[in-house]
Protein backbone atom coordinates (compact mmCIF):
# COMPACT_ATOMS: atom_id res chain seq x y z
CA UNK A 1 0.00 0.00 0.00
CA UNK A 2 0.99 3.49 -0.17
CA UNK A 3 0.45 7.30 1.54
CA UNK A 4 0.70 10.35 0.75
CA UNK A 5 3.17 12.53 2.87
CA UNK A 6 1.30 16.28 2.75
CA UNK A 7 3.24 19.21 4.01
CA UNK A 8 0.77 21.68 4.62
CA UNK A 9 0.23 25.81 4.17
CA UNK A 10 1.51 26.31 0.45
CA UNK A 11 -0.44 28.62 -1.90
CA UNK A 12 -0.96 27.23 -5.25
CA UNK A 13 -1.31 28.97 -8.27
CA UNK A 14 -1.56 28.72 -12.07
CA UNK A 15 -3.67 26.22 -14.40
CA UNK A 16 -5.44 23.05 -14.35
CA UNK A 17 -7.54 21.04 -16.95
CA UNK A 18 -9.68 18.30 -15.70
CA UNK A 19 -9.26 14.82 -16.39
CA UNK A 20 -12.32 12.65 -19.00
CA UNK A 21 -15.24 11.86 -16.68
CA UNK A 22 -15.05 8.77 -14.58
CA UNK A 23 -18.42 7.77 -14.31
CA UNK A 24 -19.51 8.13 -18.45
CA UNK A 25 -16.20 5.86 -18.78
CA UNK A 26 -17.24 3.34 -17.36
CA UNK A 27 -21.03 3.85 -18.90
CA UNK A 28 -19.49 4.07 -22.85
CA UNK A 29 -16.67 1.62 -22.13
CA UNK A 30 -19.00 -0.95 -21.09
CA UNK A 31 -21.26 -0.04 -23.80
CA UNK A 32 -18.74 -0.95 -26.63
CA UNK A 33 -20.07 -4.67 -25.58
CA UNK A 34 -23.74 -3.68 -27.19
CA UNK A 35 -21.74 -4.13 -31.33
CA UNK A 36 -19.11 -6.21 -33.01
CA UNK A 37 -17.70 -3.43 -34.97
CA UNK A 38 -14.71 -0.77 -33.26
CA UNK A 39 -15.57 2.29 -31.32
CA UNK A 40 -13.06 4.58 -30.14
CA UNK A 41 -13.10 6.67 -27.39
CA UNK A 42 -11.10 9.66 -26.27
CA UNK A 43 -10.18 11.56 -23.29
CA UNK A 44 -10.47 8.50 -21.19
CA UNK A 45 -9.02 8.88 -17.70
CA UNK A 46 -6.03 7.02 -16.85
CA UNK A 47 -7.22 6.06 -13.96
CA UNK A 48 -7.44 3.00 -11.45
CA UNK A 49 -11.06 1.99 -11.56
CA UNK A 50 -10.85 2.76 -15.40
CA UNK A 51 -8.11 0.26 -16.32
CA UNK A 52 -9.26 -2.39 -14.11
CA UNK A 53 -12.72 -1.78 -16.49
CA UNK A 54 -10.71 -2.27 -19.73
CA UNK A 55 -8.06 -4.98 -18.05
CA UNK A 56 -11.92 -6.77 -17.56
CA UNK A 57 -12.65 -6.40 -21.49
CA UNK A 58 -9.85 -7.73 -22.54
CA UNK A 59 -10.17 -11.01 -20.33
CA UNK A 60 -13.20 -11.27 -21.95
CA UNK A 61 -12.00 -11.18 -25.03
CA UNK A 62 -12.48 -7.37 -26.49
CA UNK A 63 -9.68 -6.61 -28.43
CA UNK A 64 -8.14 -3.24 -26.81
CA UNK A 65 -5.71 -0.78 -29.06
CA UNK A 66 -4.60 2.17 -26.95
CA UNK A 67 -4.65 5.26 -29.72
CA UNK A 68 -2.97 7.47 -27.06
CA UNK A 69 -2.58 7.77 -23.15
CA UNK A 70 -6.07 8.77 -23.29
CA UNK A 71 -7.90 7.48 -26.15
CA UNK A 72 -8.79 3.74 -26.48
CA UNK A 73 -10.21 1.86 -29.22
CA UNK A 74 -12.71 -1.15 -28.56
CA UNK A 75 -13.71 -4.49 -30.36
CA UNK A 76 -16.53 -7.19 -28.77
CA UNK A 77 -16.36 -9.27 -32.09
CA UNK A 78 -15.49 -11.92 -30.69
CA UNK A 79 -16.10 -12.43 -26.60
CA UNK A 80 -15.52 -15.77 -24.48
CA UNK A 81 -18.71 -16.10 -22.90
CA UNK A 82 -17.44 -18.94 -21.21
CA UNK A 83 -15.59 -16.68 -19.06
CA UNK A 84 -18.14 -14.99 -17.83
CA UNK A 85 -19.38 -17.32 -16.20
CA UNK A 86 -16.24 -18.43 -14.72
CA UNK A 87 -15.20 -18.10 -10.86
CA UNK A 88 -12.23 -15.63 -12.21
CA UNK A 89 -14.40 -13.84 -13.66
CA UNK A 90 -16.52 -13.39 -10.70
CA UNK A 91 -13.36 -12.61 -8.63
CA UNK A 92 -12.63 -9.94 -10.67
CA UNK A 93 -16.03 -8.14 -10.89
CA UNK A 94 -16.54 -8.70 -7.00
CA UNK A 95 -13.27 -5.99 -6.57
CA UNK A 96 -14.38 -3.42 -9.44
CA UNK A 97 -18.41 -1.64 -8.65
CA UNK A 98 -17.84 -0.23 -12.44
CA UNK A 99 -18.59 -3.79 -13.64
CA UNK A 100 -22.21 -3.80 -12.99
CA UNK A 101 -22.80 -1.57 -15.96
CA UNK A 102 -21.32 -4.96 -17.68
CA UNK A 103 -24.69 -6.56 -17.34
CA UNK A 104 -26.78 -4.67 -19.68
CA UNK A 105 -24.67 -5.02 -22.84
CA UNK A 106 -24.41 -8.73 -22.09
CA UNK A 107 -28.03 -9.18 -21.40
CA UNK A 108 -28.80 -7.25 -24.47
CA UNK A 109 -26.95 -8.75 -27.21
CA UNK A 110 -25.88 -12.22 -26.15
CA UNK A 111 -29.23 -13.19 -23.57
CA UNK A 112 -27.38 -13.53 -20.63
CA UNK A 113 -25.11 -12.60 -17.39
CA UNK A 114 -23.43 -13.50 -14.79
CA UNK A 115 -22.77 -11.29 -11.67
CA UNK A 116 -21.82 -11.23 -8.23
CA UNK A 117 -22.15 -8.09 -5.90
CA UNK A 118 -19.48 -5.66 -7.01
CA UNK A 119 -16.69 -3.85 -5.06
CA UNK A 120 -16.16 -0.14 -4.62
CA UNK A 121 -16.52 2.49 -1.98
CA UNK A 122 -17.44 1.31 1.24
CA UNK A 123 -19.81 4.11 1.61
CA UNK A 124 -23.29 2.10 2.92
CA UNK A 125 -25.82 0.31 1.11
CA UNK A 126 -26.01 0.29 -2.51
CA UNK A 127 -28.26 -1.74 -3.37
CA UNK A 128 -29.17 -3.51 -7.32
CA UNK A 129 -32.57 -3.77 -7.35
CA UNK A 130 -33.63 -1.17 -9.45
CA UNK A 131 -31.13 -2.72 -11.96
CA UNK A 132 -32.62 -6.17 -11.43
CA UNK A 133 -36.16 -5.32 -11.35
CA UNK A 134 -35.47 -3.11 -15.13
CA UNK A 135 -34.17 -6.70 -16.14
CA UNK A 136 -37.15 -8.41 -15.03
CA UNK A 137 -39.65 -5.75 -16.86
CA UNK A 138 -37.65 -6.76 -19.91
CA UNK A 139 -38.41 -10.28 -19.60
CA UNK A 140 -34.70 -11.61 -18.02
CA UNK A 141 -35.26 -14.46 -15.54
CA UNK A 142 -32.80 -14.66 -12.45
CA UNK A 143 -30.93 -17.67 -10.96
CA UNK A 144 -29.29 -17.45 -7.57
CA UNK A 145 -26.61 -19.71 -7.68
CA UNK A 146 -26.41 -19.69 -3.59
CA UNK A 147 -23.15 -21.82 -3.21
CA UNK A 148 -20.90 -19.34 -5.68
CA UNK A 149 -22.85 -16.21 -4.26
CA UNK A 150 -23.97 -15.09 -7.91
CA UNK A 151 -26.76 -14.36 -10.16
CA UNK A 152 -26.79 -15.70 -14.10
CA UNK A 153 -29.28 -13.87 -15.69
CA UNK A 154 -31.10 -14.54 -19.08
CA UNK A 155 -33.30 -13.42 -21.49
CA UNK A 156 -32.91 -14.76 -24.84
CA UNK A 157 -35.88 -12.18 -26.58
CA UNK A 158 -35.76 -9.38 -24.27
CA UNK A 159 -39.14 -6.83 -24.83
CA UNK A 160 -39.45 -3.24 -24.39
CA UNK A 161 -42.03 -2.03 -22.11
CA UNK A 162 -42.99 0.65 -19.61
CA UNK A 163 -40.83 0.85 -16.81
CA UNK A 164 -41.40 3.35 -13.55
CA UNK A 165 -38.37 3.14 -11.83
CA UNK A 166 -38.16 2.99 -8.20
CA UNK A 167 -34.98 5.45 -8.04
CA UNK A 168 -33.50 7.50 -10.27
CA UNK A 169 -30.58 5.55 -10.40
CA UNK A 170 -27.85 6.60 -12.62
CA UNK A 171 -26.22 3.47 -13.26
CA UNK A 172 -29.41 1.55 -13.28
CA UNK A 173 -30.78 3.75 -15.50
CA UNK A 174 -27.43 2.80 -18.13
CA UNK A 175 -27.58 -0.39 -17.66
CA UNK A 176 -31.70 -1.06 -18.53
CA UNK A 177 -30.59 1.29 -21.69
CA UNK A 178 -28.14 -0.71 -22.92
CA UNK A 179 -30.05 -3.91 -22.18
CA UNK A 180 -33.15 -2.03 -24.28
CA UNK A 181 -31.16 -0.92 -27.46
CA UNK A 182 -31.54 -4.10 -29.10
CA UNK A 183 -34.95 -5.23 -27.34
CA UNK A 184 -38.38 -5.86 -29.29
CA UNK A 185 -40.39 -3.02 -29.55
CA UNK A 186 -40.22 0.45 -27.48
CA UNK A 187 -39.06 0.28 -23.83
CA UNK A 188 -40.14 3.56 -21.88
CA UNK A 189 -38.50 4.70 -18.60
CA UNK A 190 -39.79 6.75 -16.07
CA UNK A 191 -37.83 8.48 -13.43
CA UNK A 192 -34.93 7.70 -15.44
CA UNK A 193 -31.71 9.52 -14.07
CA UNK A 194 -30.89 12.46 -16.81
CA UNK A 195 -27.24 13.45 -15.62
CA UNK A 196 -24.71 14.53 -18.30
CA UNK A 197 -23.11 11.60 -18.37
CA UNK A 198 -26.32 9.71 -18.85
CA UNK A 199 -27.05 11.89 -21.47
CA UNK A 200 -23.67 11.25 -23.03
CA UNK A 201 -23.81 7.48 -23.43
CA UNK A 202 -27.60 7.97 -25.03
CA UNK A 203 -25.92 10.10 -27.73
CA UNK A 204 -22.94 7.65 -28.09
CA UNK A 205 -25.45 4.87 -28.23
CA UNK A 206 -27.79 7.23 -30.92
CA UNK A 207 -24.63 7.18 -33.09
CA UNK A 208 -24.61 3.40 -33.04
CA UNK A 209 -27.89 3.26 -34.81
CA UNK A 210 -29.87 3.48 -31.59
CA UNK A 211 -33.26 5.08 -31.70
CA UNK A 212 -33.43 7.07 -27.80
CA UNK A 213 -35.42 10.29 -27.19
CA UNK A 214 -36.32 12.18 -24.38
CA UNK A 215 -32.12 12.91 -23.56
CA UNK A 216 -31.64 14.85 -20.67
CA UNK A 217 -35.13 14.15 -18.80
CA UNK A 218 -36.85 11.81 -16.58
CA UNK A 219 -38.53 10.16 -19.55
CA UNK A 220 -36.87 7.58 -21.95
CA UNK A 221 -38.24 6.47 -24.95
CA UNK A 222 -35.85 3.41 -26.75
CA UNK A 223 -37.40 2.35 -29.81
CA UNK A 224 -34.94 -1.15 -30.35
CA UNK A 225 -32.96 -2.10 -33.27
CA UNK A 226 -31.60 -5.56 -34.71
CA UNK A 227 -27.77 -4.21 -34.19
CA UNK A 228 -24.89 -1.42 -33.05
CA UNK A 229 -22.42 -0.02 -35.28
CA UNK A 230 -19.30 0.92 -34.45
CA UNK A 231 -18.29 4.95 -33.56
CA UNK A 232 -16.21 7.79 -32.26
CA UNK A 233 -17.03 9.26 -28.79
CA UNK A 234 -15.23 12.31 -26.40
CA UNK A 235 -16.11 12.22 -22.85
CA UNK A 236 -16.62 15.19 -20.63
CA UNK A 237 -14.60 16.37 -18.23
CA UNK A 238 -15.33 15.68 -14.89
CA UNK A 239 -17.77 17.63 -12.95
CA UNK A 240 -16.03 15.91 -10.02
CA UNK A 241 -12.84 16.96 -10.42
CA UNK A 242 -13.83 20.85 -11.34
CA UNK A 243 -15.59 20.82 -8.04
CA UNK A 244 -12.86 19.01 -5.99
CA UNK A 245 -10.42 21.97 -8.17
CA UNK A 246 -12.81 24.75 -7.17
CA UNK A 247 -12.44 23.54 -3.19
CA UNK A 248 -9.20 23.43 -3.50
CA UNK A 249 -8.39 26.94 -5.21
CA UNK A 250 -10.73 28.02 -2.35
CA UNK A 251 -9.25 26.98 0.29
CA UNK A 252 -5.80 27.20 -0.86
CA UNK A 253 -5.39 28.96 -3.63
CA UNK A 254 -3.29 32.09 -4.67
CA UNK A 255 -5.65 32.53 -8.29
CA UNK A 256 -5.88 29.38 -10.09
CA UNK A 257 -7.91 28.34 -13.80
CA UNK A 258 -9.60 25.47 -14.24
CA UNK A 259 -9.78 25.03 -17.84
CA UNK A 260 -12.29 23.20 -20.47
CA UNK A 261 -14.55 22.68 -17.90
CA UNK A 262 -17.75 22.35 -20.41
CA UNK A 263 -19.50 24.94 -17.85
CA UNK A 264 -22.96 23.41 -19.79
CA UNK A 265 -23.06 20.49 -17.86
CA UNK A 266 -21.58 21.94 -14.24
CA UNK A 267 -25.08 22.23 -13.39
CA UNK A 268 -25.43 23.65 -10.36
CA UNK A 269 -22.25 22.58 -8.68
CA UNK A 270 -20.70 26.99 -8.90
CA UNK A 271 -23.71 27.87 -7.39
CA UNK A 272 -23.50 25.15 -4.37
CA UNK A 273 -19.73 26.68 -4.25
CA UNK A 274 -20.95 30.39 -4.20
CA UNK A 275 -23.78 29.46 -1.44
CA UNK A 276 -20.14 29.08 0.69
CA UNK A 277 -19.30 32.36 -0.40
CA UNK A 278 -16.88 31.73 -2.80
CA UNK A 279 -15.88 33.85 -5.70
CA UNK A 280 -15.93 32.32 -8.93
CA UNK A 281 -15.08 34.12 -12.38
CA UNK A 282 -16.58 32.88 -15.64
CA UNK A 283 -14.27 33.00 -19.01
CA UNK A 284 -15.83 31.10 -21.65
CA UNK A 285 -16.00 27.81 -21.15
CA UNK A 286 -12.73 28.17 -18.14
CA UNK A 287 -13.67 29.10 -14.66
CA UNK A 288 -11.08 31.42 -12.67
CA UNK A 289 -11.08 31.15 -8.81
CA UNK A 290 -9.23 33.99 -7.33
CA UNK A 291 -7.70 34.03 -3.53
CA UNK A 292 -10.45 34.03 -1.42
CA UNK A 293 -9.12 35.73 2.25
CA UNK A 294 -12.42 34.99 3.46
CA UNK A 295 -16.01 33.67 2.11
CA UNK A 296 -19.18 34.20 4.46
CA UNK A 297 -21.66 31.43 4.26
CA UNK A 298 -25.44 32.36 2.87
CA UNK A 299 -28.45 32.53 4.15
CA UNK A 300 -31.15 31.73 2.99
CA UNK A 301 -33.56 34.21 2.35
CA UNK A 302 -35.91 33.82 5.67
CA UNK A 303 -32.56 34.38 7.48
CA UNK A 304 -32.22 30.47 8.49
CA UNK A 305 -29.46 28.16 8.37
CA UNK A 306 -27.86 27.66 5.33
CA UNK A 307 -28.50 23.82 4.01
CA UNK A 308 -26.84 21.85 0.84
CA UNK A 309 -28.23 18.35 0.42
CA UNK A 310 -27.56 16.17 -2.00
CA UNK A 311 -30.04 14.63 -4.97
CA UNK A 312 -30.92 13.26 -8.01
CA UNK A 313 -29.78 15.67 -11.52
CA UNK A 314 -30.24 18.44 -11.88
CA UNK A 315 -29.67 18.72 -7.99
CA UNK A 316 -26.25 18.73 -6.55
CA UNK A 317 -24.52 15.55 -6.94
CA UNK A 318 -23.73 13.47 -4.37
CA UNK A 319 -19.96 13.22 -4.83
CA UNK A 320 -19.19 17.03 -4.31
CA UNK A 321 -20.78 16.85 -0.11
CA UNK A 322 -17.39 15.43 1.04
CA UNK A 323 -15.29 18.60 -0.65
CA UNK A 324 -17.97 21.28 0.09
CA UNK A 325 -17.48 20.12 3.63
CA UNK A 326 -13.88 20.70 4.24
CA UNK A 327 -14.45 24.23 2.23
CA UNK A 328 -16.63 24.91 5.17
CA UNK A 329 -14.03 24.42 8.00
CA UNK A 330 -12.82 27.54 7.04
CA UNK A 331 -15.70 29.80 5.81
CA UNK A 332 -17.11 32.46 8.01
CA UNK A 333 -20.49 31.04 8.98
CA UNK A 334 -22.25 28.21 9.96
CA UNK A 335 -23.89 25.42 6.96
CA UNK A 336 -26.02 21.99 7.46
CA UNK A 337 -25.01 18.92 5.36
CA UNK A 338 -27.74 16.89 4.43
CA UNK A 339 -25.97 13.77 2.97
CA UNK A 340 -28.89 11.83 1.94
CA UNK A 341 -28.06 9.30 -0.26
CA UNK A 342 -25.20 7.27 1.30
CA UNK A 343 -25.52 6.19 5.29
CA UNK A 344 -21.92 6.09 5.75
CA UNK A 345 -20.14 8.98 3.53
CA UNK A 346 -19.83 11.52 6.29
CA UNK A 347 -18.02 9.31 8.77
CA UNK A 348 -14.66 10.54 7.69
CA UNK A 349 -15.75 14.21 9.53
CA UNK A 350 -13.98 12.35 12.50
CA UNK A 351 -10.90 12.61 11.02
CA UNK A 352 -11.32 16.31 10.44
CA UNK A 353 -12.32 16.68 13.82
CA UNK A 354 -9.48 15.44 15.03
CA UNK A 355 -7.84 18.15 12.79
CA UNK A 356 -9.47 20.85 14.97
CA UNK A 357 -12.70 21.36 12.74
CA UNK A 358 -15.84 22.72 14.42
CA UNK A 359 -18.16 20.10 13.24
CA UNK A 360 -20.96 18.18 14.70
CA UNK A 361 -22.48 14.93 13.16
CA UNK A 362 -25.80 14.87 13.87
CA UNK A 363 -26.50 11.25 12.29
CA UNK A 364 -24.94 9.13 9.45
CA UNK A 365 -26.67 11.60 7.23
CA UNK A 366 -26.38 15.10 8.41
CA UNK A 367 -23.24 17.23 9.93
CA UNK A 368 -23.10 20.73 10.90
CA UNK A 369 -20.02 22.57 10.35
CA UNK A 370 -18.69 25.85 11.98
CA UNK A 371 -16.08 27.46 10.36
CA UNK A 372 -13.14 28.92 11.34
CA UNK A 373 -13.12 31.80 9.16
CA UNK A 374 -9.40 31.42 8.62
CA UNK A 375 -8.60 31.94 12.41
CA UNK A 376 -7.97 28.82 13.33
CA UNK A 377 -6.06 26.49 10.48
CA UNK A 378 -6.41 22.88 10.69
CA UNK A 379 -3.87 20.93 12.70
CA UNK A 380 -1.87 18.50 10.60
CA UNK A 381 -2.89 14.15 11.13
CA UNK A 382 -2.41 10.96 10.19
CA UNK A 383 -5.36 9.42 7.98
CA UNK A 384 -6.83 6.76 5.93
CA UNK A 385 -8.24 7.68 2.76
CA UNK A 386 -12.26 5.68 3.50
CA UNK A 387 -13.24 6.13 -0.25
CA UNK A 388 -12.83 8.18 -3.24
CA UNK A 389 -14.15 11.21 -2.33
CA UNK A 390 -13.58 11.18 1.07
CA UNK A 391 -9.87 10.64 0.25
CA UNK A 392 -9.75 13.44 -1.85
CA UNK A 393 -11.44 15.89 0.86
CA UNK A 394 -8.95 14.42 2.84
CA UNK A 395 -5.96 15.68 0.91
CA UNK A 396 -7.58 19.14 0.58
CA UNK A 397 -8.09 19.27 4.44
CA UNK A 398 -4.45 18.24 4.55
CA UNK A 399 -2.73 20.79 2.24
CA UNK A 400 -4.67 23.66 3.91
CA UNK A 401 -3.53 22.34 7.41
CA UNK A 402 -0.48 23.44 9.74
CA UNK A 403 2.51 20.37 9.50
CA UNK A 404 2.50 17.28 7.70
CA UNK A 405 0.14 14.75 6.94
CA UNK A 406 0.28 11.22 6.23
CA UNK A 407 -3.05 10.02 4.35
CA UNK A 408 -3.13 6.39 3.90
CA UNK A 409 -5.03 3.99 1.15
CA UNK A 410 -4.07 6.61 -1.18
CA UNK A 411 -5.76 3.53 -3.86
CA UNK A 412 -9.02 4.54 -3.07
CA UNK A 413 -8.04 8.00 -4.77
CA UNK A 414 -6.08 6.57 -7.51
CA UNK A 415 -9.47 4.72 -8.35
CA UNK A 416 -10.90 8.49 -9.50
CA UNK A 417 -8.33 10.63 -9.74
CA UNK A 418 -5.51 10.67 -12.30
CA UNK A 419 -1.73 11.54 -11.18
CA UNK A 420 -3.16 13.84 -8.28
CA UNK A 421 -0.13 14.52 -6.80
CA UNK A 422 1.89 15.51 -10.18
CA UNK A 423 -1.26 17.96 -10.83
CA UNK A 424 -1.16 19.76 -7.55
CA UNK A 425 2.85 19.71 -7.07
CA UNK A 426 2.80 21.40 -10.90
CA UNK A 427 0.50 24.43 -8.91
CA UNK A 428 2.96 24.95 -6.16
CA UNK A 429 1.70 21.89 -3.42
CA UNK A 430 4.72 19.60 -1.69
CA UNK A 431 3.17 16.36 -1.70
CA UNK A 432 5.23 12.97 -1.82
CA UNK A 433 4.06 9.20 -2.82
CA UNK A 434 5.86 6.81 -0.52
CA UNK A 435 5.48 2.89 0.09
CA UNK A 436 3.82 1.85 3.84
Amino acid sequence: MESFIIEGGHLLQGEITPQGAKNEALQVISATLLTEEKVSIANIPDILDVKNLIILLQDMGVQVTKKSKHEYEFCAKSLNLDYIKSDEFVRKCASLRGSVLLIGPLLGRFGKATITKPGGDKIGRRRLDTHFLGFKELGAKFIHDEERQVYHIEGKQLKGKYILLDEASVTGTANIVMAAVLAKGTTTIYNAACEPYLQQLCRMLNSMGARISGIASNLLVIEGVDKLCGTTHRLLPDMIEVGSFIGMAAMVGKGITIKDVSLNNLGIIPDAFRRLGIKIKVEGDNLFIPQQNHYVVDSFIDGTIMTLSDAPWPGLTPDLISILLVVATQARGSVLFHQKMFESRLFFVDKLIDMGAQIILCDPHRAVVVGHDRKVRLRAGRMTSPDIRAGIALLLAALSAQGTSRIANIAQIDRGYENIEQRLNALGANIKRVDD
